[in-house]
């Protein structure tokens, strides 16, 4: 049995999330392992060591998605925690920094740990059922973008 050395870890692990937008459209994915396996999200995964947070952004939207993006802003910090057994601590933690990017080249397609990957009208991203964060964010993308 091979053990996720993310699962009940000892610290947060920092992921990157990229909310990536084509006009009012935001990029998703579909998760293909835990957390949140079989879920729709926002693309992205973990920092490897000595990667910068930029440099992850990017290889994580390759691949994921197979999608380029440009100039990269930092849009939020988000704190996901799953809990764990009682007692026994939280089952995964993430600090997870999103930057938000406009598309530029690539038509979107699965791959690494990614079954599916899909363009979503961001004001309307209800048939997807996201995360509360997701939707928080994809928010605060909106704002800073002028689409509300």
């Amino acid at each position: 049995m091979t053990t996720n050395p993310r699962e009940n870890p000892t610290r947060p692990w920092v992921g990157i999330g990229v909310l990536v937008f084509r006009g009012p459209d935001v990029l998703l994915v579909r998760r293909g392992r835990p957390p949140r396996q079989g879920e729709w999200s926002l693309p992205g995964g973990a920092q490897r060591l000595g990667e910068r947070a930029e440099e992850t952004a990017r290889r994580e939207l390759r691949e994921e998605a197979g999608v380029e993006v440009g100039a990269l802003d930092l849009l939020a910090v988000v704190d996901a925690i799953t809990p764990g057994e009682a007692g026994a601590g939280p089952r995964f933690h993430y600090t997870i920094i999103d930057f938000l990017a406009p598309w530029l080249s690539g038509e979107p397609r699965p791959g690494g740990d990614v079954t599916a990957v899909a363009w979503c009208d961001s004001a309307r991203p209800e048939p997807f059922d996201l995360w509360p964060e997701a939707l928080r964010v994809i928010g605060l993308a909106r704002r800073r973008l002028g689409l509300d």
